[in-house]
């Protein structure tokens, strides 16, 4: 297949994913223009519209969705089968920027550095605060190469690989007045004052489970991050509900103690977020196999 029906090919692939001519120029590098005079020698070639315009996005035809698994199989085996002549080298000097919650900084950061001198010594990280809203785009803009989140993400401009899934545990300080062992059932949990994390989307689950219990009026404080809590909870009798991995974080570090909980709280899922497989650089590649690699549950779906 020559180049340029590869790239025809990789632009079909990326408007039916993304569904949008706007974030395929942005994933391929390109302009909007030459997106839209690609997609115009597609429509030839294969006699279809492929693409509908809708206030949603591209709407693919029947056409379309009969060419994606094929072509998506193609490009993927000819990628797989390209990749060993543009390896990355992780021994070679690289910077990769990441977007990571303030949770991400404290639990999922030392994990990754830990891995880096005997995985990649040439790699270095820059790590930026996380904006779930403008860090699609951030990523389609080539401005930060993936970033971590526990929400699910419906932009087109970039793809899900989930990592884990973790439940919630309850923190209080070591010397708690009255709740005492690892566990603490509803009706203490009922007498007790709350402190809870208001703003990070994708962590609503223990203030939905307060509000369920009618427990919301329980609530004493609220702050905006995480990573206060076990400052507050240290020096007084305030509860909080922090979710389990970086909850062993706290316990480590600071003299709170955790227990787990009565309610039924839904867990996060936590995943990493880049650009489309077609779309990404070797580095890229070796970027997200490496965050999966450390970071996950061993349970993650394959990346296409």
């Amino acid at each position: 297949m020559r180049d340029f029906d590869l790239n025809l090919v990789r632009t079909f692939v990326l408007l039916y994913e993304t569904r949008s001519v706007t974030a395929t120029a942005e994933s391929m590098h390109v302009t909007q223009p030459t997106i839209s005079y690609g997609l115009q020698k597609l429509r030839r070639r294969f006699g279809d519209e492929l693409f509908r315009r809708s206030s949603g996005g591209l709407v693919p035809t029947t056409t379309a969705r009969q060419l994606y698994e094929p072509l998506h199989a193609a490009l993927s085996g000819i990628e797989a089968a390209v990749s060993g002549a543009r390896t990355f080298d992780p021994a070679a000097h690289t910077t990769f920027t990441l977007c990571l919650s303030d949770l991400g900084e404290v639990s999922l950061l030392p994990r990754l550095m830990a891995a880096l001198p005997r995985r990649a010594p040439g790699v270095t990280l820059r790590v930026r605060p996380l904006d779930v809203v403008n860090a699609p785009d951030q990523v389609g803009r080539g401005e930060i190469d993936a970033f971590i989140a526990s929400p699910l993400i419906g932009s087109r401009r970039v793809t899900r690989i989930p990592l884990f899934t973790e439940d919630y545990v309850g923190m209080v300080c070591a010397g708690h007045p009255r709740l005492r062992g690892d566990r603490v059932s509803a009706a203490e949990l009922a007498a007790e004052r709350h402190v809870t994390v208001f703003g990070p989307t994708g962590h609503e689950g223990p203030r939905r489970a307060l509000t369920e219990q009618g427990l919301l009026h329980r609530v004493a404080l609220e702050v905006t991050r995480f990573a206060a809590l076990p400052y507050l909870v240290r020096q007084s009798d305030l509860v909080a509900m922090v979710p389990r991995n970086v909850a062993g974080v706290f316990a480590a570090e600071h003299r709170v103690r955790l227990l787990e909980l009565p309610l039924e709280i839904e867990p996060v899922h936590v995943s990493v977020y880049a650009r489309h497989s077609h779309a990404r650089s070797p580095a890229q590649h070796w970027l997200v196999a490496f965050m999966r690699d450390v970071l996950g549950d061993g349970s993650a779906v394959t990346d296409r």
